[in-house]
Formats: C-alpha cells, sequence, structure tokens
C-alpha cells in the first residue's frame, strides 16, 4: 500500500474503506462477511475507514469489528455529524457521544461536517456555537482533525475553505464530475491551501465500471489495458491534490483489485496515452447528453439565481446515469440549498445565452431540464425536505 500525508504528516493509505455499502445478508450488514474484507483490507495496510452517522448500521458494525481484532489502533477512524438536522449545541454533543458509543471509542480521528450544500449551514453551527464544541473536543482529545464533506457548487466550497481552520475535506470527484460540485477547481484550490483533500464516489457508485461497449474496447485497446476501475482511480491518484480515496467496496474481489491498484499507482503514472483515453471514454459517455454544456459557467451568475450549469449537468446524467438517481442527486445538492437554482426561476431574459460559447438555446433546455429533473413527487419530496431540514435558515 502507497501512503499520502495529512496536514500534520500522518500517513493515509491512498485507498480508504468506505463503509456506506458493507455487504448485506437478509437485509442486514452481513458481518462476518464485513470482518474478512475488513481484515484483509487492514493486513494489506488501508487504515482510513469512513463511516456516517445516517448510514444504517455501519458505526456499530465498525466498532464492533475493529474491538473485536483489537485493531482500533491500527486504524484512522472517519465519521460525520449530521449538521443538516442539528438545533442546538446539546444535540451536537449527544450526537457525538453516541457516535463514539457505536463506534466503541473515545475518540474520532478525522470527523466531517457531513454534506454542505451551501455556506449558511456553517453559518447555521457557528450559531450553535460549534467553533467553540470543536475546540474544546480537540482540546480533550475526542477529536483530532476536523473537516467537512461537500454536495454544492464550486463557489460555495470556496468561501467554505476560507471559513474555519480546517484539517481536512471530502468532495466527490471522478473524471465525468471535474466541472460539477467541488470539482478540479475546488480540489486545487484545497490543495493550495494545504487541505488534504478526500475523494468520495471516484467510480460514481460504480457507473463508471460499467461503461458503454464501445468504451470497454478502447480500455482493452490501451498499451496498458485498464479495467474501467483501474482507469478512473489512476487517473485521481496522479493528481498530488488527492490524499485518499474511498471506495465503497463489498466483496473481496472489490477490495483485492482496488488494493492492487492503489499499491501501483502514484503521480505522474499517467502518459499522454492514458489521458488521451479518459477523453476519447468520456466522449463516449457524453454523447448520450441532452445538453452540450461544458460547464464553462460563462453563463452565469444569472440575475434570478437559476444555477444554469447545475441543471444541465444533472440533466445530462438523466442519460448517462439512472434517471431516478440523477433525479435524487439534483433535489439533494440543488434543493436543499439555502437559495436554490431552479430552472423554474428563469425569466427568460436571455443574457445567459449573449454569453455562451457553445451558443446554446439555453432558455428552451433550461424549461426541458426542469420538467424532467422536477416531476411532481420530486417537488413535493423537496418542499417537505425544505421545510424540515431548512426550517431554521430559512427563517
Amino acid at each position: 500500500m502507497k501512503y499520502r500525508k495529512d496536514k500534520y504528516g500522518r500517513d493515509i493509505s491512498q485507498l480508504g474503506f468506505g463503509c456506506m455499502r458493507f455487504p448485506k445478508k437478509g437485509g442486514s450488514i452481513d458481518h462476518e462477511e464485513t470482518e474478512k474484507q475488513l481484515m484483509f483490507a487492514i493486513e494489506q495496510g488501508v487504515n482510513y475507514f469512513d463511516t456516517a452517522y445516517i448510514y444504517p448500521g455501519s458505526e456499530e458494525c465498525l466498532g464492533k469489528l475493529l474491538a473485536k481484532n483489537n485493531a482500533r489502533e491500527k486504524v484512522y477512524i472517519a465519521t460525520k455529524l449530521p449538521q443538516y438536522i442539528m438545533r442546538s449545541s446539546a444535540q451536537i454533543d449527544k450526537t457525538f457521544k453516541e457516535e463514539l458509543s457505536r463506534l466503541q471509542t473515545n475518540y474520532i480521528d478525522y470527523y466531517l461536517m457531513h454534506m454542505f450544500t451551501d455556506f449558511g449551514e456553517w453559518e447555521h453551527l457557528k450559531s450553535l456555537g460549534i467553533e467553540e464544541w470543536i475546540k474544546a473536543r480537540k482540546e480533550e482529545g475526542s477529536i483530532k482533525n476536523i473537516g467537512f464533506s461537500y454536495h454544492g457548487e464550486t463557489e460555495m466550497f470556496l468561501k467554505l475553505l476560507d471559513a474555519y481552520d480546517w484539517d481536512f475535506c471530502q468532495i466527490q470527484y471522478n473524471y465525468l464530475d471535474e466541472n460539477s460540485q467541488a470539482g478540479r477547481k475546488g480540489l486545487e484550490a484545497a490543495y493550495e491551501k494545504g487541505i488534504p483533500v478526500i475523494i468520495m464516489e471516484p467510480l460514481r457508485g460504480g457507473k463508471l465500471v460499467q461503461l458503454p461497449e464501445d468504451a470497454n474496447k478502447l480500455l482493452k485497446e490501451n498499451s496498458k489495458q485498464y479495467t474501467p476501475p483501474q482507469l478512473g482511480l489512476t487517473l485521481l491518484w496522479n493528481q498530488p491534490g488527492v490524499t485518499c480515496i474511498l471506495s465503497g467496496m463489498n466483496s473481496m474481489e472489490m477490495v483485492a483489485e482496488n488494493i492492487n491498484t492503489a499499491s501501483d499507482a502514484s503521480v505522474g503514472d499517467f502518459t499522454q496515452e492514458d489521458l488521451e483515453l479518459v477523453e476519447n471514454v468520456k466522449k463516449i459517455i457524453k454523447s448520450r447528453e441532452k445538453v452540450g454544456c461544458t460547464g464553462c459557467r460563462y453563463c452565469m451568475p444569472c440575475p434570478k439565481g437559476v444555477d444554469i450549469p447545475g441543471n444541465f449537468y444533472y440533466y445530462n446524467m438523466m442519460y448517462i446515469d439512472k434517471k431516478m438517481s440523477a433525479r435524487f442527486e439534483f433535489a439533494q445538492n440543488m434543493g436543499l440549498r439555502a437559495e436554490p437554482g431552479f430552472a423554474s426561476q428563469c425569466i427568460n431574459c436571455g443574457k445567459c445565452e449573449q454569453h455562451c460559447p457553445q451558443h446554446l438555446p439555453i432558455r428552451e433546455k433550461l424549461k426541458e431540464a426542469d420538467a424532467a429533473l422536477r416531476p411532481l413527487p420530486i417537488k413535493a419530496g423537496v418542499s417537505v425536505a425544505r421545510k424540515v431540514l431548512l426550517k431554521k435558515k430559512l427563517k
């Protein structure tokens, strides 16, 4: 296993074990199979394990298996505060203590504010005294490093990077997400500030494993004959700003393959041939897109707050990925911002079209995107979620 340094010089395995997708049996986590995979990963040098309060049974399973095998001191545990439901400092404290109990430990190595989508969420936590709370937990040693995970647009991510002295952060990033969410711009900004970046969804939840047949043919013709997972992961490890890549592994085959890939990959391994291969695979995938938006953002800002590239990104993902998963991600990442960027906010002024290098009929395509992304059940669900999760923030 190869390692990269965190902010304080500690070695983190460049492959991390994502604990959201532990193998299941009869609808529950299969502890026996999970134990085999976890212990094999630890024996092979994987030392970063990522879970969260809201992953059903995950914290309890991880804590139990680490305690059973006397492995707690061999690994770093990362888990997360569900900041979107926190309403008081007492609730924050209660939730954290529950996590310590579930994980059978008295400290968390890497603690994250879970799923920021908007700067206002950090402002809300500050109003609850989160900065003082973090300071106290660090002083007593129950939290070693503090960070946040992110699912919003780039500019808000950059603002959050500057809002606090973070020890690390976690972003969704893969070769289809280079211009969405935090994106390459966010990754490089964090690297410049010396903030380690943990990567989630490096293969888009497995979507970059099942490639179109013509894309698979290109991989086989490449001199290195990458498998789809190897291509996606090695491309990320080629970038110095990437500290650790999380993989939601749930089979021994997957664990073994990813460990082998991680053991070989380094910054600078990708050749020009490899980079061209990625671009050609992307072209094949994107040939299914509905809008030829490159995410350049020349159309922004919209005077009415429409996130034009964001709407087109998720509209396209409906035809690259599964429609409902793209709709869910859209609802989660855009619908739960303090100021959502829905296409329905468009007033048809046309300013965006004057600046689009692709000369796209943006207003027409926004109407198509809104109709596709927000059928009635999605509209209703987002409305309810905003009232429940953003009640305090939106007052």
